[in-house]
């Protein structure tokens, strides 16, 4: 089982959440929260394989609800599931940790495949969602950061674990399709942040987006 802490103010919302991730598809729901602080409660008390968060709560958002999430030895992976409307709001998700975007009127299946790929170490971003991040992305990272020399810099086998990365792929699915250990595939990720001067997979991910290693259109799941 997929063990998920599902943090949003809306009733409503996490009723529908838990209707979808369901024990029939491999999930638990072990919390439900209804602020980012009591996130974090429930993070440490579970130690939940992926935390689904909403951003705008209160008492503490799910910006910084994440941010204090990521500060925690071995923390989940967070998916953010939200409506989502502002550039900034994005950036200081992607700034704070979060592994992936997922807007509420996405389909059962994507919310599904989201979560899944982000418990098991990968990243999504909803196809709506990547223009803006990229735009988020060119406005806010310094230019340094975009150029293409860092690009040139990976190996041909550093090249194909990030493709794989962008489209969603985990790290066992990264070393299942290219025949390596996934040490080996960690040793390559820890590379490829190094050389594109990023500090995480979302980062990365974006990176490829925006330097076309990756189609923004391209289906996550297609590895």
């Amino acid at each position: 089982m997929i063990r998920v802490v599902l943090v949003d103010d809306q009733p409503i919302v996490r009723a529908g959440v838990g209707r979808i991730l369901g024990h029939e598809d491999g999930f638990e729901i072990v919390a439900e929260c209804g602020d980012g602080r009591e996130a974090l409660t429930a993070v440490s008390e579970h130690r939940p394989d992926v935390v689904l968060m909403d951003i705008r709560m209160p008492v503490m958002d799910g910006v910084e609800a994440t941010r204090e999430i990521s500060r925690l030895a071995d923390p989940p992976p967070v998916l953010v599931l939200t409506t989502f409307d502002e550039d900034d709001v994005l950036w200081g998700a992607i700034e704070a940790g979060v592994s992936g975007f997922l807007l509420k009127d996405a389909s059962a299946d994507d919310l599904i495949a989201a979560t899944s790929a982000v418990a098991a170490g990968g990243a999504w971003f909803d196809r709506s969602v990547a223009p803006r991040v990229l735009e988020a992305y060119r406005g806010r990272v310094a230019p340094a950061n975009r150029e293409r020399q860092r690009l040139e810099q990976l190996t041909e086998r550093e090249n194909a674990v990030l493709r794989l990365m962008a489209r969603g792929a985990a790290n066992q699915e990264i070393s299942q399709a290219l025949h390596v250990s996934e040490a080996t595939v960690k040793s390559h990720i820890g590379a490829i942040f190094a050389k594109l001067g990023v500090r995480d997979r979302a980062a990365a991910i974006v990176f490829a987006f925006d330097h076309g290693v990756v189609a923004i259109g391209e289906d996550p799941r297609e590895h």
